[in-house]
Parts: C-alpha cells; structure tokens; sequence
C-alpha cells in the first residue's frame, strides 16, 4: 500500500530564461491562468515593489522568492539576473498591467536578448488598452505617450510633437496633473474629443467624455482620485476654418508666447507657422492694448 503524500506535490520548474507576466490593473480575477502559473513555477520573481507583488503572489498560491527590480535598480542588477537566467526562470512583473509599458524592464529585456536568453511573454492586462477599449474614440490607430513632462515648456513640446499623429493618443496621467495637463491639450492640439479613464477595472471605474476644454475645466473644479489614463480624439480629417485655427491660437496664447503658440497650433491644424506668427503677434498686441486702457 503506497504511503499517502503529506501534500500537493510541489509544481514542475521552468526552463531558464526569462517571463514577461501581465499583472492586473486593479482586480485580481484579471490574472491569466498561464501568469498564475508561471508564478507559482518561476525560480524568481523580480518586481518593482515587493510589498505590491506579495499580494499577487499570495493570489496566485505562489511562494516563489522576489527581488526587487525598480528604476534605481534596474541598470545596476541586470547583469546578474541575466547571468542567474542560464540556469534560472526569471519571471519579471510591474506593479500593475503590463512590464516595460511606463513600467521598468527594457534595459533587462533588451540584455537578455543581446545574450542569447529565451524571453517569453504572458500576456494580459494593459491600462491603455483596456482604457482604449471603452473609451469609445477610434481604435484602429492610436500612439501611447506614456506621461507627458512635468515642466510647462517640455509638456508643450511634446504635445506639439503628437500633432499630426493620425490616431488616438493615449497619456497616462497623476490627479493632480489632469486638468493643467488636459487644458494644455486643448491648447496646443485644438478642443479634439476626449476621454477620462479612471480607477480601471476597480469598484470606482469612470470614464468621462467629451471635449478637451470641457474636461479641463470639470477636473479643474473637482479634481479626481485614483490612477487616469487620457486620451484624446485624432484630429479632423477635413481641413480646419480660418476661424477654428484663430480660435486655437487664442487659446494658445492664453498660455504661451506668440512664438510657441504659433509652433502649436501651425503643427496641429497642418498650416505654415509664419503666416500663423504674425496673426500670433497681432493678436498679442491687441490683448496688451485692451489691458492698458482705463475706463473713462
């Protein structure tokens, strides 16, 4: 008669290499049955905040060792996870959603393949994607931007670089940010339509739509909670009115100076930025006109 065991044999091992996991954004059901197994089977697991991944391991049943593997640590301990990976299973995981996207992982994906090392994925959530997919602006071409700087003139820049991008462009963004950050879009791209995702896949999920200026003043009279994806409508296909393209550049200079404003608003509407900076000068000077007349 065979000895009964003292209990679940413990899970076979993974060949060595390394295992991008999918992490859920908010609900722990959205952990694939694969992720979950890779887990409870990988020979360690490198996180960005241990405290964050013991929650998800405890869900999936794993007891697997972690190291943590943020930002500051990346660069310094990829070199011996990927020695570790000749004989070891790495899977790598972000605090939530999917590694490497606004998330760290490049620098030790990109190692591993430059040193022969198996590298695998199992797939899952994505808090663009899932945003994207609800948000109910066009999904057939859309570009991640990840987070815009923090700085006015860098966040500028970079919204006037995505101009012309034919596709929805997807940002995440902090709370405290969205609404000078939405009223920048506007700004600089024109009033496109727009979404708000937040608390994704959470008890609070929202997402709030409408135009880029109506966005940036509802979240600047109540300012939001929670993790925000935003995403903004491409722009119009037909050609923009000379009083659309004026309407924009007031805007912008609400914001800005003649020189910027005209950049901005020349590289969302697809028009010459010289005859745009001399408009952008006169309007200037007409609002410095107002401003210094006294009523009599």
């Amino acid at each position: 008669m065979t000895a009964p065991r003292d209990g679940p044999a413990a899970p076979a091992p993974l060949a060595p290499g390394l295992y991008i996991v999918a992490t859920p954004i908010g609900n722990l059901a959205d952990l694939s049955p694969r992720g979950a197994d890779i887990l409870r089977r990988a020979d360690l697991i490198a996180c960005e905040d241990t405290r964050v991944t013991a929650t998800l391991l405890r869900a999936a049943g794993s007891r697997r060792p972690m190291l943590r593997l943020d930002d500051h640590r990346e660069r310094a301990r990829t070199d011996a996870l990927v020695a570790r990976m000749a004989r070891e299973s790495v899977a790598l995981v972000s605090d939530a959603g999917t590694p490497l996207v606004s998330d760290p992982g490049f620098v030790l994906v990109r190692a591993a393949r430059e040193a022969g090392v198996p590298v695998t994925t199992a797939p899952g959530p994505c808090a663009a994607v899932a945003a994207l997919s609800i948000s109910g602006l066009p999904a057939d071409r859309f570009f991640f931007a990840g987070f815009l700087p923090a700085a006015p003139r860098a966040r500028e820049a970079a919204i006037a670089a995505l101009a012309a991008v034919p596709g929805t462009l997807i940002f995440h963004e902090t709370a405290p940010r969205l609404a000078a950050t939405l009223a920048a879009l506007a700004a600089i791209l024109g009033d496109r339509p727009a979404a708000v995702a937040r608390e994704l896949t959470k008890r609070h999920e929202e997402v709030v739509t409408g135009r880029l200026a109506e966005l940036a003043a509802r979240f600047a009279q109540s300012p939001p909670r929670g993790e925000i994806v935003v995403l903004v409508g491409p722009r119009a296909e037909e050609a923009a009115t000379d009083d659309e393209v004026e309407a924009a550049l007031r805007r912008a200079l609400a914001t800005m100076p003649p020189g910027r404003a005209a950049a901005s608003v020349a590289a969302a509407f697809g028009v010459p930025r010289g005859a745009l900076y001399a408009r952008a000068l006169a309007l200037a000077a007409e609002d410095e006109g107002e401003g210094g007349c006294d009523a009599t």
